[in-house]
């Protein structure tokens, strides 16, 4: 999940980084205290330090954490080394979901395997985040929670334009992507212009790949899904069409759209109708950048199911703490009582499918207009496919998204951006 991060000392970081896994005392931060009580946790996220203060230290007093913070665009290259070498490596890690499959895909050599509490828990627990976190059979990470992507709209743009704003009613004219797009043209011709169904092409992006049927490799072998083609004639026709802001995701301009001060490039006011977000994208993007429009969205599922992020708990394969480890793995991830207080507090989408059932049907959320955004939540996580997920997925998508950008700008032709893209992957992947 996106949020704002707060990074630790520099002495703090040192600290751990020097506490090796591979040597006598394991994670341990006392030498003469015992391993086993003592583990040493790494993430990208201040959501994890909050819920192990919150709630796992509480019910877990005698363990002792020693936990370190690292900004995401920084945490790989930090982990990477310590865990190549088995030196200063921690006993639990976070893994965002744009790289949780790298790890995953080398489980075997660097992860613990977290079969056997996973098969306690299997029977309560989400499939998607499962099967990201599974390889070749075996179970090497754990997700608190799901983040299932929606389709997020101006309820009173949609009253004035298309006539209601239920939420039932509007997901007929987003119901799929080609019905999307001609609700784009009817949004532009009734407003005289003023009203853009997105602010950013790039919304789209997580819808189309959630549409896909195969992965980016298979059996070795590039392959570009019938929904990734769709989405470049997608991004090349609201650009030309002026269906969409003209603006990047997380620019000023794609946040000024939220709040209603968007203007195009004659200084004009343009109105922008909805936003493709996660169960996140609620709490930490439109509640944050936009408060003053509370009341006038509402969410429906949009074109297709996907899911935008995340995070899983993994462990080191060598920690001297595998029991401690794997507790706090499967607490975090899987413990009823206390994902039930985290998800009534924080509004989070838990993965525990027991947690969903028992508060889903109890949430009434004052940003959408009273609507119970939870349940719907609930429900579209089932419609996620997490086999599609590979960890070569972030580099892929880096160099497709920017032989889209090309193409869409009329830079490339669309043979040529694909050409391209074809090329660059196959020279830095082999595929």
């Amino acid at each position: 999940m996106k949020k704002t991060l707060t990074v630790l000392a520099a002495a703090a970081l040192c600290a751990a980084a020097l506490t090796s896994c591979g040597g006598d005392k394991g994670g341990s931060s006392a030498g003469k205290e015992d391993a086993s009580k003592n583990l040493v946790v790494w993430s990208f996220t201040d959501e994890l330090e909050g819920l192990i203060n919150d709630y796992y230290k509480p019910t877990h007093p005698d363990i002792s954490v020693q936990y370190s913070l690292t900004p995401t665009d920084q945490f790989p290259s930090k982990l990477d080394p310590v865990l190549a070498s088995g030196n200063g490596c921690p006993d639990v890690f976070a893994l965002e979901n744009a790289f949780v499959k790298k790890y995953i895909e080398e489980g075997p050599d660097l992860l613990l395997p977290l079969d056997d509490i996973y098969a306690e828990v299997k029977g309560k627990m989400a499939d998607y985040p499962m099967k990201i976190a599974t390889y070749k059979g075996h179970v090497y990470g754990m997700a608190w929670q799901v983040a299932p992507g929606a389709l997020f709209y101006r309820r009173s743009l949609a009253k004035q334009y298309l006539g209601t704003d239920d939420p039932a009613e509007v997901q007929k004219y987003v119901k799929d992507l080609d019905t999307f797009v001609k609700t784009a043209a009817t949004l532009k011709e009734k407003s005289n212009g003023k009203c853009l169904i997105v602010s950013a092409t790039g919304d789209m992006f997580m819808p189309y790949k959630g549409a896909r049927k195969d992965p980016w490799v298979v059996n070795d072998k590039l392959v570009i899904d019938p929904a990734m083609d769709k989405y470049m004639d997608m991004a090349k026709l609201l650009h030309d069409n002026n269906y969409d802001g003209r603006v990047d995701q997380w620019s000023e301009g794609w946040y000024a759209g939220m709040k209603g001060t968007l203007k195009d490039e004659k200084g004009n006011p343009v109105e922008v109708f909805c936003y493709l977000l996660p169960t996140w994208g609620l709490h930490y993007v439109l509640k944050t950048n936009a408060p003053e429009t509370e009341g006038d969205w509402a969410m429906c599922t949009g074109p297709a199911n996907y899911y935008w992020g995340g995070t899983w708990i993994a462990a080191y394969k060598n920690t001297k703490n595998p029991n401690a480890a794997k507790e706090m793995i499967k607490y975090l991830a899987t413990d009823d009582d206390y994902l039930e207080k985290y998800a009534k507090k924080s509004g989070d989408v838990v993965g525990n499918i027991n947690v969903q059932n028992k508060i889903k049907d109890n949430f009434s959320e004052k940003y959408l207009g009273g609507q119970n955004h939870y349940a719907q939540f609930c429900e579209m996580a089932k419609g996620i496919d997490g086999s599609l997920v590979q960890g070569s997925d972030q580099q892929i998508e880096s160099l497709f998204n920017e032989a889209v950008t090309a193409y869409a700008l009329g830079e490339k032709s669309k043979d040529q951006a694909l050409a391209d893209f074809k090329a660059q992957v196959s020279s830095t992947l082999g595929y």
